[in-house]
């Protein structure tokens, strides 16, 4: 077979399966680089590659020695993100790297036809040894062309804000900015990155890259982007000092012959491949089986309205008996369950919850010593005897899940502690979403019984402060280019209330309307979906909003994007079985009015859900309603201000 791999002097270049994608190495003056075009127009320009290890520096002094290449073309099939079945077409480039001390580096490359993986392989060397290495740093680097804008959110200092628990990836995003500003915290910044490149002439519209990494685990640490540099570019910053409240160290220990995580690149002219790519999940394997088939679904919460005075018996019957009538596959109980509630108690409650076809998720503290937040339970799953003792209680009252939350940063020993309570809570048939933590990478191919997690400024600042309410078509219309474009997202909730109240007339209001809650549950990608209905909404909302949640499915098949602009709109279909559910948000303050190409969905009709105005212009409501498609498969929409829309075929 003939492979698109051309070798000359100290360069080479590999091409994607269709040739449009193109990755040039080189070791130019002995610096390693690479470089990646689309089409020919420069998406990234050449690029810093190398790391600093205990016994090498390989970023300068640099030769290729030797490549080689092979072809990629295998599937898997997958529940819990955004497409079921993923075939994944590519070429794999290995680039040996020698330094002037004859120490040996090797770069793999995976190019398929809108993504670039690329990971650092370090053998043992000449004499065999050593046969482990501490990696310090790394001079890998995203050059990315002039005028290019962000979609970036800042990495906040270590032990900061709310008893001391950041970072928390939960930062505000802010859309087309310069990339010559400092970051917030002067931290850089949290993956995943969005890029927006300039027009060219063979590129109108300019190009999109989504920079970010994938198969991080207990042999590794995670990363983030360095603030910006104009030589440099971005560059791949380790975790910072004070992480863990101090302890561990910022660097990673590998055993030797050991591999880094892999960076990941995915470019295009379109938004297209931004929102369906699954490179995330292509290059990394599952590191354990399944212990039983999980059950994925929708999930009731008290908390997000109700808070902390919630955490009690009878409101907790409430959200059981909730989820009961509207279907709900399960009902999460949130921190201090453990003193307001307690253990006896709790058995009986996941009794009852059991008798009415709703199973309990129950949160957790993941302290330790990462940070004082103060809430119960505490000391649960810091250690493998403590987690064994609890794990083994919560199989035997019939809880399915596990939420943990306040985790330390991005430190090795904190990536232990996801992988060991993900492993210990798979023994025991435990599904686990995780908050107060750090992006996922890869994990739910890689932890068959991870579902998803927050790393994200999610709906309980909705509740906190008016601000925060009226940045949420902002920041919902953001995340499906950014943060759900490369994991499953725990945002919290499908909110229902008008007010941010449990008596519904108080407090500040919800600045969406009721329809772009309804579609933010098929845009926000989790397997497990949290739908933060409140009990007086059975009696509140009209038929069409509730027999559509009762019927909301949380894992999908297919995801295609249609439109949209990131901090703006969006709107996506996803496919569960054979039926097409199209989403709709729209965060400005005009009605949107968009011809969308629906030819997919192979029907002359569908129905449509979406927000009505008055004559006054204001949003009164939602209507359900049919809308024809055109034989060229077009269908004109309007979406309110603010405001969603949901389009399903027919079965």
């Amino acid at each position: 077979m003939l492979l698109p791999l051309a070798v000359m002097a100290r360069e080479a270049t590999v091409a994607s399966p269709n040739g449009k994608l193109v990755v040039t190495v080189s070791d130019h003056d002995g610096l390693p680089t690479y470089s990646v075009a689309l089409d020919g127009q420069q998406m990234l320009l050449p690029s810093a590659l190398g790391l600093k290890a205990d016994f090498a520096d390989f970023t300068r002094q640099m030769k290729i020695t030797a490549t080689s290449a092979q072809p990629i073309d295998r599937t898997y099939e997958m529940r819990q993100t955004k497409q079921s079945h993923m075939r994944y077409v590519a070429t794999l480039l290995n680039v040996d790297f020698e330094n002037e001390k004859q120490q040996k580096l090797s770069v793999q490359f995976s190019v398929s036809d809108n993504d670039v993986a690329f990971r650092y392989m370090l053998p043992r060397q000449a004499n065999d040894k050593p046969k482990c290495a501490t990696i310090s740093s790394e001079a890998t680097a995203f050059r990315l062309p002039d005028g290019t804008t962000t979609f970036i959110c800042p990495q906040s200092s270590a032990m900061v804000g709310w008893e001391r628990t950041k970072p928390s990836y939960e930062e505000e995003y802010k859309a087309d900015a310069p990339m010559n500003g400092r970051s917030q915290y002067g931290e850089g910044y949290t993956f995943p990155c969005l890029f927006h490149t300039p027009a060219t002439a063979d590129a109108q519209s300019g190009g999109w890259v989504l920079i970010s990494e994938t198969g991080v685990s207990s042999q590794y640490c995670g990363t983030h982007l360095s603030d910006y540099d104009e030589a440099a570019g971005y560059t791949i910053a380790y975790p910072m000092a004070g992480e863990n409240n101090g302890n561990g160290t910022t660097s990673a220990g590998i055993t030797l012959p050991g591999y880094t995580p892999w960076r990941t690149i995915t470019v295009g002219f379109t938004l297209k491949p931004i929102v369906e790519t699954t490179i995330a999940y292509d290059v990394v394997e599952p590191l354990y089986a399944p212990s039983e088939d999980y059950r994925y679904g929708r999930y009731t919460w008290s908390w997000l309205i109700w808070q902390d005075n919630s955490i009690n018996w009878d409101d907790q019957v409430a959200f059981i008996d909730l989820a009961a009538k509207m279907g709900f596959e399960y009902c999460l109980i949130d921190n201090w369950w453990d003193q307001n509630i307690g253990r006896d108690r709790m058995a009986q409650l996941s009794a009852y919850a059991l008798s009415k076809g709703v199973a309990l998720m129950l949160w957790y503290n993941s302290n330790g010593y990462e940070n004082d937040a103060p809430q119960g339970p505490r000391n649960c799953m810091n250690t493998a005897m403590a987690r064994d003792c609890e794990m083994a209680w919560l199989k035997e009252i019939g809880v399915k899940g596990i939420k943990v939350d306040f985790f330390g940063g991005d430190k090795q020993e904190t990536m232990k502690l996801y992988e060991d309570i993900l492993y210990d809570a798979n023994r025991y048939g435990l599904q686990c979403i995780f908050h107060g933590c750090t992006l996922p990478r890869g994990w739910e191919r890689m932890y068959p019984n991870y579902v998803s997690s927050e790393a994200v400024l999610a709906s309980e600042n909705v509740f906190f402060t008016d601000y925060h309410a009226q940045q949420e078509p902002f920041q919902l219309t953001i995340h499906p280019f950014c943060r759900n474009a490369v994991g499953a997202m725990d945002w919290g909730g499908i909110i229902m209330n008008k007010y941010l109240s449990k008596d519904n007339r108080s407090r500040h209001q919800r600045h969406t309307t009721n329809a772009f809650e309804l579609a933010s549950g098929i845009t926000n990608q989790s397997a497990l979906q949290c739908v933060a209905m409140q009990p007086n909404n059975l009696d509140e909302l009209p038929d069409v909003e509730l027999d559509f949640l009762r019927q909301l499915p949380t894992t999908w098949d297919e995801t295609r994007f249609i439109d949209g602009y990131p901090g703006r709109y969006v709107v996506m279909a996803r496919r569960h079985g054979s039926q097409w559910y199209v989403a709709g948000l729209n965060a400005g303050q005009q009605p949107l009015r968009l011809t969308l190409d629906l030819s997919f969905i192979g029907s002359s009709a569908a129905t449509l859900i979406t927000d009505y105005a008055n004559k006054n212009g204001a949003v009164a409501g939602c209507v359900k309603k049919t809308l024809n498609i055109g034989k060229k498969g077009q269908a004109k929409v309007t979406i309110q201000p603010n405001g969603g829309l949901i389009i399903t075929s027919a079965m």
